[in-house]
């Protein structure tokens, strides 16, 4: 619908008035053929209702719509009207393109944001302050959130029994490779495949870690220590099949020539200096993977990679 020609100031032309509403037009569109112009809203709606100009009758279609000249839009911007909320006391008389912008923030505008004052910071609409409870709408706010947070819960566990339900099953399908595979050639190599690309898709899910302190290494951890490693490899989804390799070659025993005793370690700090290192959640330990390291040399490495704690010193 068009604007009230009454808000307007002085004479307002004949071709800036909606043939349909009677009002000044308000976003305009025109026919192709006899260019009549209407608001958006006006012809939108008459054609839905008959496919033909409501001046002329020549027959038009919605998509056959086209926006006016920018003369015409000139025209209309150059108005000059009354705000819409004169009604609640704006006495401001603006150009017809400046009044968007001007609605925005006009201080007499029954519905524009206000936070409340009265201590519970909801943003509410201004023509509601005088019968806004705080208490009431806090009620209202925290049983909402309680109604979502249920319905989100509920789908966690929904989706947490999918998930173990897949794991289920992949770990059927793991113990038939394995059986598989000690008698079938063909079947053992996809397993093995299988099994490098589950530990490549673990090692991508860890954050990168940078070790700042080699000399704060722990390189015979005792099995407490061990134990809270593990378990944090387990939580971070390590695949089943290297987890207890992995423990075992976090003790300098089960290291590579490179790293088996202090003095080579030494000697080889340059070295081991360039492992691409993954952080162990929550702990001052990283993995040091086979799979992101295949530029370290061999007596640097071993199957299927090692894990390094330390005092102190990881980021």
């Amino acid at each position: 619908m068009g604007f009230d020609i009454k808000r307007f100031q002085g004479d307002v032309d004949e071709e800036l008035i909606c043939p349909i509403c009677s009002g000044v037009l308000e976003d305009p569109l025109q026919a192709p053929a006899c260019e009549h112009a209407f608001c958006r809203a006006c012809i939108t709606e008459w054609i839905s209702r008959q496919p033909t100009c409501p001046v002329d009758r020549q027959a038009v279609t919605a998509s056959q719509l086209r926006p006016v000249p920018r003369i015409l839009r000139n025209l209309l911007s150059r108005l000059c009207t009354s705000c819409d909320n004169a009604p609640h006391g704006c006495n401001a008389v603006l150009k017809l393109d400046s009044l968007a912008s001007h609605l925005v923030d006009c201080e007499y505008n029954p519905k524009r944001l206000m936070p409340c004052e009265a201590g519970c910071g909801l943003v509410i609409p201004k023509d509601e302050l005088a019968e806004h409870n705080c208490v009431r709408e806090l009620r209202v706010l925290i049983a909402s959130q309680q109604g979502k947070l249920t319905d989100y819960q509920q789908e966690l566990t929904e989706q947490r029994l999918i998930i173990n339900e897949h794991k289920r099953e992949l770990a059927l399908l793991k113990e038939f490779m394995r059986a598989m595979r000690v008698s079938n050639p063909a079947m053992r190599a996809l397993a093995d495949q299988m099994e490098r690309e589950e530990v490549v898709r673990w090692a991508s899910s860890l954050a990168r870690a940078r070790v700042t302190r080699w000399g704060g290494m722990i390189s015979t951890p005792d099995d407490v220590l061990q134990m809270m490693i593990k378990r944090s490899l387990s939580e971070s989804g390590c695949p089943s099949h290297i987890i207890d390799d992995l423990m075992e070659n976090c003790h300098e025993r089960r290291w590579p020539p490179g790293l088996s005793s202090l003095e080579t370690r030494q000697n080889n700090r340059r070295l081991y200096e360039k492992y691409v290192c993954k952080r162990v959640p929550g702990k001052q330990a990283v993995l040091v993977l086979q799979c992101d390291n295949t530029h370290v040399d061999d007596h640097m490495m071993v199957e299927p990679g090692l894990v390094m704690i330390f005092a102190h010193g990881i980021e």
